[in-house]
């Protein structure tokens, strides 16, 4: 097994403004994602929030330390968000097992010791997707399965937003210090996700796009309202978005996305929208 970290350190609107493609792209894009016997990661400056994955094939993976985080243990001071995006499997904490299917979630509090990730068939893997944040409390590991989301149904076919936006890991479901996560599917014939486009000035958000075919794409919208940038994404890859950027999306399909965000409270209306008419 093996493990990787890539550490992104914050950038401002100022500097972000004359990016090209390629600085764009290297700065919030995550690609690496959903490498086989590998748990990879990305340490993000902005609220210092982790995204990563672990996908245990031929062996199960250990969530092991790193030197990033100055720490005897991964979640020594953190917390962990985790959404299998694969096969079955579990993931075993603190020597307590934890099953989970198609889009099942998993919260795992602060000083949990032992985390290890285990695929039920090797030929058809497992797929971890991770999110971490920074905890000041111990709340309990608790498993959040599809059936236990909190869904609220938006858009309409009229403007191609018809969406179900499964809450999983947020405080009306499950106890957490700041991580919060959650899972979006688009309906057939719907393409927009986050309309409106919105900002977290006092939270940083990752979006993950999965289910997305291998001949088509999703253009994320990123940027200052004023000042918007896009990234062409594939499946299995992530977006960070800074607290000073928008973040919404269109697709040349419908397809899912699961949102990961951290910051200094938990109210997840709080945000301050735009309507397309105002996005520049």
């Amino acid at each position: 097994m093996s493990t990787e970290i890539e550490v992104r350190y914050a950038l401002g609107p100022n500097e972000v403004k004359g990016f090209d493609t390629t600085q764009l792209r290297n700065e919030f894009l995550v690609e690496k994602l959903m490498q086989k016997d590998t748990v990879y990661w990305v340490y993000s400056h902005y609220e210092r929030f982790m995204v990563g994955s672990a996908v245990p094939t031929s062996s199960p993976l250990k969530l092991e330390t790193l030197d990033a985080l100055k720490a005897k243990t991964f979640l020594h001071g953190r917390e962990l968000g985790i959404i299998n995006v694969g096969a079955s499997g579990s993931v075993t904490a603190d020597g307590e097992v934890y099953k989970l299917g198609y889009k099942d979630a998993l919260y795992l509090g602060k000083d949990t010791q032992e985390v290890v990730f285990s695929s039920d068939d090797a030929n058809k893997p497992a797929k971890f997707y991770l999110n971490s944040a920074p905890a000041h409390h111990k709340y309990p590991n608790k498993l959040v399965t599809t059936a236990d989301a909190n869904v609220l149904h938006l858009g309409s076919l009229a403007t191609s937003n018809e969406r179900d936006i499964n809450q999983m890991l947020i405080n009306t479901v499950v106890e957490t210090c700041q991580l919060q996560m959650g899972l979006t599917s688009l309906n057939p014939g719907s393409v927009w996700n986050t309309m409106p486009a919105h900002q977290h000035d006092r939270r940083n958000e990752v979006y993950f796009y999965f289910e997305v075919e291998e001949e088509q794409a999703v253009c994320h919208f990123m940027g200052e309202p004023q000042e918007t940038r896009h990234i062409w994404v594939h499946n299995e890859q992530a977006v960070i978005s800074p607290p000073w950027s928008i973040h919404s999306g269109s697709g040349t399909q419908n397809y899912s996305f699961i949102w990961g965000m951290a910051g200094e409270n938990l109210d997840y209306d709080d945000m301050d929208k735009y309507q397309p008419n105002q996005l520049r």
